[in-house]
């Protein structure tokens, strides 16, 4: 299950990783004040995501992470760094920390090379002669160096915008809903690079999203925030396994898999991922060949039986047992919560269902994956 009260962070601690400790009051002079109340301690690699609904308080942390907010409580440790404790404030522009928002904010009068080179010339750090090309090459924006940012479309902006935060060598990387402003095929643009920026670079990054598509495909750790407080933290699969939380609405509840490609059909086009719990039949998509990769499992695309069938259309097929179930939104509906080997499932069923064949926690059934989908 997930950690629903997240981990305590320590600014005394000598170990790795990115510990938080903040308490701050926003009072408002015409709303109710708003209470920023957090301490955890994160991994201090790959992609953490900061979800949650409008007002839950993710910006303010990224804030609180760059210095632009001070709080009288305060932590900020990164990987062995302390930017604040209780007798310590460095300042935002002592920070080794890039921060890429959700506009792409370059400098309207120089074109995209010299916007990244202005990054380079203010990093403190010893310059790489690698870097810029590595950086160039892996966002993609060889093409692009000549260009003002008015002759540049928001997708190609908002990676010339990352690449420069790239190019200051930080030691920490904030990104706060760096896609909210892109229309939808600018996003499936910009998403690959986000990817590639993830291995290419050993930069811890947070990432403020509201999109659950966007934490699927992109993080491996999540933390849940709600009313200026972590609901719950943990690795993506573990957190989407679990139907208790405000992972999305409804039709978005599924469990995440992480998988390897083991065999394929190509008579029928059919690739075969194993996961701790089993193994999916998938339609084959070359790109996926070489890698381990994420899978969804949608609730609504998970029937249950009491006995195996074999004369069903579905392919997919796994005997787990019932761990809990849970009432849904929708007062007809329910989400069974599926233990399948080590790995957890989810399927939405409605209540006469759960009736008529009069299921309960700890029994074992038969699941049926109706779809399941590499997450891309």
């Amino acid at each position: 299950m997930a950690d629903k009260v997240g981990k305590s962070a320590n600014c005394d601690s000598p170990a790795n990783g990115i510990q938080l400790q903040f308490q701050l009051n926003y009072k408002g002079a015409t709303s109710r004040s708003f209470v920023l109340d957090i301490d955890i301690a994160i991994p201090g690699q790959g992609i953490t995501a900061i979800f949650g609904g409008s007002g839950s308080g993710k910006t303010s942390l990224l804030r609180c992470i760059a210095g632009l907010e001070q709080s009288a409580v305060g932590c900020v440790r990164v990987n062995g760094d302390i930017w604040q404790n209780g007798t310590t404030f460095i300042p935002t522009y002592q920070r080794s920390l890039g921060y890429v928002f959700q506009e792409a904010s370059l400098f309207e009068h120089l074109n995209a090379k010299d916007n990244l080179l202005y990054a380079v010339k203010r990093s403190n750090c010893v310059g790489d002669p690698d870097l810029f090309a590595q950086v160039v090459q892996v966002m993609g924006i060889e093409n692009v160096l000549i260009q003002f940012p008015e002759q540049l479309s928001g997708g190609e902006r908002q990676r010339v915008a990352i690449a420069r935060a790239i190019l200051s060598q930080p030691k920490l990387l904030l990104m706060d809903e760096p896609l909210a402003s892109l229309d939808p095929a600018r996003k499936l643009e910009i998403l690959p690079y986000l990817e590639k920026l993830r291995s290419s670079f050993n930069i811890p990054i947070v990432y403020v999203t509201h999109s659950v598509d966007e934490i699927v495909r992109l993080a491996e750790h999540v933390v849940i925030l709600q009313q200026g407080r972590v609901l719950a933290q943990g690795g993506v699969t573990e957190l989407f396994s679990d139907a208790e939380l405000p992972l999305g609405g409804s039709h978005e509840i599924g469990a995440v898999l992480d998988c390897k490609l083991v065999a394929t059909d190509n008579q029928w086009h059919l690739m075969k991922m194993a996961f701790d719990g089993g193994e999916l039949w998938l339609p084959y998509v070359e790109r996926e060949q070489a890698s381990r990769q994420r899978v969804r499992v949608l609730a609504s695309d998970v029937s249950l039986t009491l006995s195996p069938h074999t004369d069903s259309s579905i392919l997919n097929v796994l005997s787990g047992t019932i761990t809990n179930i849970i009432h849904d939104q929708d007062p007809a509906m329910s989400i069974v919560r599926l233990k399948v080997g080590e790995c957890y499932l989810l399927a939405r069923l409605t209540q006469k269902s759960l009736k008529n064949m009069a299921l309960e926690t700890n029994n074992t059934v038969w699941i049926q994956i109706k779809s399941a989908a590499i997450v891309r």
